[in-house]
Parts: C-alpha cells; structure tokens; sequence
C-alpha cells in the first residue's frame, strides 16, 4: 500500500484520486506537505488541473450534479481522514450512480453527511457572527474555523457589500478574502495582521460594546441558553467580547490596501 503526498488542494486530491482509480490503488493515507514521515511508501503528485477536471466533470455526467458538489463541499470539511472517504464515495459512485448519496446506511456517507451538516451550521453561524472593523477604507475581520467555509461565506459578503472593500481573514486555513466592490478572489496568507484602529472605528466599537452590555435585561440574563445561541468558541474574535487593547495586541502591521487587480471573481 502506499500513501498519497499532495499540496492540500482539491484539484491535488482528485489528482491523486485519478492515480488511484487509473492504477486500482487502496491508499493507506493521504499526506500534505508539513505532515511527517511515514512507514508507508509514498506517492508525491503535483496537481494536475487537466485531469482534475476531467474527473469532476464525469462526477456530474456519470452520477449526478449533487454528487459532484457533495465531493466539492465535502472536501472542505475538516472530517479527519476525509479523503479516504471522499474517495470510496467517489469509487462507489461511479459504479453504483447517484443511489450512493442517499445511503445513509453506509457508515462512509454517514460519516460525509454528518461534517457537512456541522460546516454548514458554522457557515450559516459565521454569517452572522463576523466582525468587520474599518481601517483605511478597508472592512477587515477574521475568523478562525474548524472547516474551511471561506470559500462558501465570500460571495454572500461579496454579495452583502456590493459596494465596499473587505478583507476576511482565516485564522485556521491560512488564508484570505478580499473583495474590491463585489469583485472577489481568495489567496493563501500566511501572516495576516490588521492594523491599529483610529478614533472613529474605535468610538463605533464602544457604542457597539454598550449597546451589547445595555440591551439585556438583567433579571432574564440566562448563560446556558446564550452559548447555545452564540457558542463561546466564536466569541475571541467578536468586538462586544473583547477591549482595543486585545484586538490590537497581537496584530501590530497594516491593513491590506489597494485594487484587488485581474483574476477576481464575482
């Protein structure tokens, strides 16, 4: 048996999927570049984006559309070993079509479905859970997930903000959001860091926190029912929870500025 080694990307992984259904192969793992060493041989493969999308294009043709996007969405998912499972879906599909996707009696789907609904609920959560500070012009704000559901929350702020210049930061997977008035792309960050705030974001930052401190009725104040409703997971990067000075403590550099350029989405 061997081990895949891949850059972390989806066309990576359905390069090496391509390997494995070419060659018969059962892989024992898959392997991104900062993972350690491992007792099985290992496969290292470059992206290939010509037979990636070959082979996501016949997930749509030979067993269904919802397939293809169950693969695409599952990937981003941090379900622990989550390419070995995508990858007996995608060998079940192709030989069973589309019946597949709603077997939940098989523990692999079950498995798939389940991070699905949860990085859904962190999507939908994250909506409405972000924060944006204005600094320079530029509404910056990061998040710091369990899935990468970046790449699912850009075109709803895109969307949201037609008009404005945002930054969101990805704190787990490393990377960015910049959208330039509806114009968007997504690019890898290693060290993002916002700026200092100025007096007007900061005066707008108080009155956000007064007016989070003053709503509530005291009498009805019930902990257990708020962190259902606002998990405390969330709360270390949003302004009602935290003071300036722990906003800015860790995050002395500039705000990203600038026309986004070519290549945007939207």
């Amino acid at each position: 048996m061997i081990a895949y080694r891949y850059d972390g990307t989806f066309a990576g992984f359905l390069t090496c999927v391509w390997d494995a259904l070419e060659g018969r192969i059962e892989p024992a793992a898959f392997l991104l570049p900062d993972d350690g060493g491992t007792f099985w041989e290992t496969r290292e493969l470059a992206a290939d984006r010509g037979r990636a999308g070959r082979l996501y294009g016949a997930l749509a043709r030979r067993v269904s559309s919802s397939f293809q996007k169950l693969i695409a969405r599952g990937f981003l998912t941090c379900l622990p070993e989550k390419e070995l499972d995508l990858l007996a879906l995608i060998r079940r599909g192709l030989r069973e079509g589309d019946r597949v996707r709603l077997d939940l009696s098989d523990p692999v789907m079950a498995r798939v479905n389940l991070a699905l609904t949860k990085m859904w609920t962190e999507w939908d959560h994250l909506k409405g859970f972000v924060r944006f500070s204005d600094l320079d012009g530029f509404l910056v704000g990061e998040i710091e997930p369990k899935n990468r559901v970046l790449p699912l929350l850009a075109p709803h702020f895109a969307e949201r903000y037609p008009g404005e210049r945002l930054a969101l930061y990805d704190r787990t997977h490393h990377e960015i959001f910049l959208s330039d008035r509806g114009r968007w792309k997504l690019l890898p960050a290693e060290d993002f860091r916002m700026g200092p705030a100025e007096t007007e974001e900061k005066a707008f930052r108080a009155m956000w926190r007064r007016y989070y401190q003053t709503i509530a009725i005291e009498g009805r104040i019930n902990p257990k029912c708020q962190s259902t409703h606002l998990p405390k997971r969330y709360r270390h990067v949003m302004t009602e929870f935290l003071t300036d000075e722990e906003m800015e403590r860790d995050l002395p550099g500039q705000a990203p500025a600038g026309s986004l350029g070519d290549g945007t989405k939207g």
